[in-house]
């Protein structure tokens, strides 16, 4: 039907849709979450992090018996590896951004 190698893999393509084998075409059970939904539940673990170890740190500070060293010290310390994590991947997004806008067109 088509010419050449891509109308070969567009002939394919045709064939998969009518036997029911495309991908796009199907509706799928469960959808995977988009980049932005990911993205953003990321961001919330880490503000959540964040916010807990606040407040913990307050807590102890203020002298509640609930809120002992050890708790402290490792929800800070969690705190601060998911904020650094989320740092690192934020510098590869942009890193990346710059290398797509500087490849030649």
């Amino acid at each position: 039907m088509g010419q050449g190698p891509m109308g070969a893999v567009g002939d394919a393509a045709r064939g998969n849709q009518i036997q029911g084998l495309g991908g796009a075409q199907g509706t799928p059970a469960t959808q995977a979450p988009s980049f932005s939904e990911t993205l953003r539940g990321a961001l919330g673990s880490v503000n959540e992090a964040q916010q807990k170890s606040g407040a913990l740190a307050k807590a102890f500070e203020m002298g509640d018996p609930s809120a002992d060293l050890a708790r402290v010290m490792v929800a800070s310390q969690q705190s601060q590896v998911a904020f650094r994590a989320t740092v690192e991947v934020r510098n590869r997004l942009v890193q990346a951004y710059q290398d797509v806008m500087n490849m030649p067109l």
